[in-house]
């Protein structure tokens, strides 16, 4: 009966992410979705792994969600956020928790995680713009010998 809870909750979870990725790059979108897959990575990873398990499954989860709902720009800085925040997460709140308070910590470290992943690859991307669009007119160009 536990698995077949789990294996419906589990595509439940699978669906409303991909539902959520029908607007990508919102940030409260990355961290919902992020969140949402960490806590079904801790569940799955408890029940195969134990408490490693649900590490590892939090991390995976988390990062697979923040991967799922941003943009390709900001993918991988928002899945290493929601991986890291899902791991923290899940081991501070199992400590002070027990299990459930590893669930709600995974989902909030994840969520956590991967917007402040997805908001640094913004402000990355920002950065990079704004420093390549002050050159471009450059009018003192010079050979390459005389420089």
């Amino acid at each position: 009966m536990k698995a077949s809870n789990l294996l419906l909750s589990s595509v439940f979870a699978i669906s409303s992410m991909f539902a959520i990725n029908a607007h990508a790059d919102n940030t409260t979108r990355v961290a919902a979705t992020s969140a949402l897959g960490s806590v079904v990575g801790t569940a799955l990873g408890n029940q195969m792994g134990g408490n490693t398990g649900a590490m590892i499954g939090s991390a995976l989860g988390g990062a697979g969600g923040a991967a799922v709902a941003s943009n390709k720009r900001n993918r991988t800085e928002s899945a290493i956020g929601g991986g890291l925040g899902g791991v923290g997460g899940y081991t501070v709140g199992k400590s002070m928790g027990g299990t459930t308070g590893g669930y709600i910590g995974s989902a909030l470290g994840a969520a956590g995680g991967s917007a402040l992943g997805n908001k640094i690859a913004k402000d990355k991307a920002e950065d990079k713009r704004y420093n390549n669009s002050r050159n471009w007119n450059n009018k003192h160009r010079r050979h390459y010998r005389h420089r």
